[in-house]
C-alpha cells in the first residue's frame, strides 16, 4: 500500500509538471491582447535573411499588409500566390491614406533561415521586407500579434492602423480596391 502510495504521489508530482508546461507554452501567444481593427499596429523588429533588422515603422506612408507565414505551412504555401497577385496589382497604386504604394511585410515562423530563404524563392515573394527571429511559434512579433494559427495577416495604413485582419484572396484584393483613391 505503501508504494502505491509513493507512486501515486510521483504521479501527481509528474502531472502537476506536465501541466504546467503545456499551460505556459501555450499561453505564450496570449501575453499581449492582439490588436484590432482601428488600433495601432505594434512595432516589430526582426531581422531579414541576411541578418539586417528591417523595422515594420520605416515602412511608414505605405499600406502593408503584415503577412505571418511559415515554409512547412501548406495553407501559407497556398495563399502566397494570391498575396503576390496582390502585390504585383497594388505595389504603384496611390491609395487613401497611405500615399507610397503597397507592400507586404513577411514574418516567417520558420526555425530554419535555409528552408525560409527557399521558400522566398520558390514562391516568387519580391517585396522587400522579409523577417524573423527562426524561433517558430516563439516568434516574438507572433507573440505580440497574439497569433496562434497562421496563415494570418493584419493590413495596415500609411498610418499604421490596423484595417483589416485575416484577409484571403480576393477579400485583400476588394479591400485593396476600397482605399485606392
Amino acid at each position: 500500500m505503501k508504494r502505491f502510495s509513493v507512486i501515486l504521489l510521483i504521479f501527481a508530482v509528474l502531472s502537476a509538471g506536465i501541466y504546467g508546461f503545456i499551460s505556459s507554452s501555450s499561453s505564450e501567444n496570449s501575453l499581449f491582447e492582439p490588436p484590432k481593427v482601428g488600433s495601432k499596429a505594434p512595432d516589430i523588429r526582426l531581422k531579414n535573411p541576411k541578418g539586417v533588422e528591417m523595422p515594420l515603422s520605416d515602412i511608414k506612408g505605405k499600406i502593408v499588409l503584415i503577412d505571418f507565414w511559415a515554409s512547412w505551412c501548406g495553407p501559407c504555401r497556398n495563399e502566397n500566390p494570391n498575396v503576390v497577385e496582390a502585390y504585383k496589382k497594388f505595389k504603384d497604386k496611390k491609395f487613401k491614406n497611405g500615399k507610397d504604394g503597397f507592400t507586404v511585410y513577411s514574418v516567417s515562423l520558420d526555425k530554419s533561415a535555409e528552408e525560409w530563404k527557399k521558400a522566398i524563392k520558390e514562391d516568387k515573394l519580391k517585396w522587400s521586407y522579409h523577417v524573423s527571429d527562426l524561433k517558430g511559434w516563439k516568434n516574438e512579433a507572433a507573440i505580440k500579434y497574439g497569433v496562434r494559427a497562421i496563415p494570418s495577416n493584419f493590413l495596415i495604413d500609411g498610418t499604421g492602423t490596423i484595417l483589416a485582419i485575416d484577409l484571403r484572396g480576393e477579400q485583400l484584393e476588394g479591400k485593396l480596391n476600397e482605399l485606392l483613391k
